[in-house]
């Protein structure tokens, strides 16, 4: 039993006094933050005042609007495998940041968010630029929280990079008034943290559930993997390789788990949804043993539930047990980090292979080739489709590029149609599907894979809702290429306007600025394309340039993006024109 004495004559932790502000540098630093894409203002003048002695540990990203730098931490985040970080100010600097926090949170990118707020005395009281950060924002992030007192900085802190990045990641927002960002406090050192009470992010693996996963695959005559991004925010790339290899089942994958595996390995089949390959959608409705690894069944890859894999056993693995039976009923569940599970369950499956079956899908796979990738990838006339471009990108590129791609028609394309030989090579909005993403994304990719080629590709709907981050590529003098595919139109909506609306074309014939021009004032060379012919040398003058380029390509104005499984229909009905 310890004795006052003892208990006198303990170590006491050293205290400085320190701000608020110097805190909170002092956590991204211990937390390995080496890149922050901020804006400041008035409510965080202080963070951004204390910043100023910190330059040379912390690289900070000035952009040139608030979404621009949460789109732009996204796609550090994505790219590197890392947290990404953001400052913004109070008021309107809070409110720019929903858009890339909604589509952090729905696609599972780990982000901490730091917003400075007015005085704590202020709170309430409708004071200039105050907001309730904390209200709008709690269902578009996986935590917030709000500081009054500085001494909360380092523990809350260290709770949000924990959050953050554990389990099924997700956005983190912090919020600090600004008195706590100013005060002075006896500051003991930080801490990370690798657990909170209450909190599981990694849910108990059942053993049994492995077991009869594995016997259902081990009987099965007609299996098919679906995968998702799980795989790579679990880094189980070599592991779901493996479990591939030794099942010997084809596999197929969502928009965000595209690049987990090799787009040329063998047993890769292609892209599931609404506009994905023609043999995936129909598989589908026809294995017998149906296994989702990492992914969330959503609308666009399921098409009608009720008439979804219904003659299927089902097995889902996730991270995330909420998942499991959401959409979709599982046969077996498996929870748990598939970079656990799958080792586990490939211990205990059989080597198999599948010729016959995998042979349908090569059927499946000439029949699409014949009615609609050839037409796309090599026109013999009229306009430049998307298909080529991104088919003579990949020739020159050789699937080593990050593509970050914007929303819309081009999306489907780039998605359907890149090569990529290595994981987080493929960066777009999947869930919430947001305009405006690539390019500032683009930036943060580069910053978070600086040895790596980026190609932003674009609409030219998408690139006018966030063109003022070239200014931020200006400033900074990164290197990252911009592929605007022009066909005049908001195209996506123009499609479906067409087809399911007798062509009445609503508002979607969108005008657009002279792109190199604008381009030319940000300091950015470029050029426009607008014949064939012109066409590889053009992008070759892209990959090459030192600098960032723009390169506008002028493509066909009605052209279609097909397959396509029409809204309200089964997988199994999907469309090749």
């Amino acid at each position: 039993m310890e004795t006052a004495i003892d208990i006198i004559e303990k170590p006491v932790k050293e205290t400085i006094k320190i701000t608020g502000s110097q805190a909170l540098l002092n956590a991204l630093i211990a937390e390995n933050v080496d890149t922050i894409f901020g804006y400041p203002g008035g409510a965080i003048m202080p963070i951004y005042d204390a910043l100023y002695d910190y330059h040379e540990q912390l690289k900070h990203i000035l952009v040139r609007h608030e979404q621009g730098g949460i789109h732009a931490a996204q796609g550090f985040a994505r790219a590197s495998g890392k947290v990404g970080v953001v400052f913004a100010t109070s008021g309107p600097g809070a409110t720019n940041l929903v858009t890339g926090l909604a589509d952090a949170q729905i696609d599972s990118t780990p982000l901490v968010c730091i917003t400075g707020q007015v005085f704590a005395h202020l709170l309430g009281t409708d004071a200039f630029q105050e907001t309730d950060v904390i209200n709008i924002t709690t269902p578009v992030t996986k935590w917030n929280y709000q500081i009054t007192d500085a001494c909360e900085i380092p523990e809350v802190l260290a709770k949000a990079f924990y959050i953050a990045r554990s389990g099924r990641p997700g956005p983190v927002l912090i919020d600090i008034t600004k008195n706590a960002q100013l005060q002075l406090f006896d500051y003991a050192g930080y801490q990370s943290c690798d657990h909170i009470r209450s909190y599981r992010p990694k849910p108990y693996i059942r053993k049994e559930f492995i077991e009869a996963a594995a016997a259902l695959i081990n009987a099965a005559e007609k299996p098919f993997v679906i995968f998702g991004q799980g795989v790579i925010l679990g880094n189980a790339e070599q592991e779901f390789k493996a479990f591939l290899e030794k099942s010997g089942i084809p596999a197929a994958w969502t928009i965000l788990g595209l690049s987990a595996l090799p787009t040329d390995h063998p047993l890769n089949m292609g892209m599931l949804g609404m506009h994905g390959n023609y043999g995936p959608n129909v598989m589908t409705n026809e294995c017998d043993v149906l296994i989702a690894i990492g992914m969330r069944f959503d609308d666009r890859v399921t098409g009608r539930l009720d008439k979804y894999a219904k003659q299927a056993k089902v097995i889902h693995l996730d991270i995330d047990p909420s998942e499991i039976d959401k959409n979709v009923k599982a046969t077996v569940g498996v929870w748990g980090d598939c970079k656990e599970t799958l080792p586990m369950l490939t211990r205990l499956i059989q080597t198999k292979v599948y010729p016959q079956w995998i042979e349908k899908f090569r059927a499946y796979q000439k029949e699409e080739e014949k009615e609609v990738i050839v037409n796309e990838l090599y026109p013999s006339e009229g306009q430049i489709s998307m298909g080529e471009v991104l088919r003579v990108l990949n020739e020159l590129t050789k699937g080593e590029a990050i593509v970050v791609s914007d929303v819309g028609q081009h999306q489907m394309v780039a998605c359907r149609y890149a090569k990529f030989n290595q994981t987080r090579s493929n960066i777009t909005s999947g869930g919430l599907g947001t305009m405006g993403f690539a390019l500032p994304a683009a930036i943060g990719a580069k910053f978070g894979a600086p040895e790596r080629a980026v190609v932003a590709v674009i609409g030219d709907g998408g690139i006018q809702m966030t063109i003022q981050e070239l200014g931020t590529i200006m400033q900074t003098g990164i290197d990252i290429k911009i592929l605007i595919l022009n066909n005049q139109f908001l195209g996506m909506v123009r499609q479906w306007q067409q087809l399911f609306h007798d062509k009445r074309y609503s508002f979607v014939d969108i005008a657009s600025p002279n792109y190199v021009t604008v381009a030319r004032g940000y300091g950015i060379s470029g050029e426009t394309v607008k014949e064939r012919n012109h066409l590889k040398d053009a992008l070759q003058r892209m990959l090459s340039h030192r600098e960032s380029y723009l390169l506008e390509v002028m493509v066909g104005k009605e052209n279609n993006v097909f397959p396509m499984v029409p809204q309200g229909c089964s997988v199994s009905e999907i469309r090749l024109k």
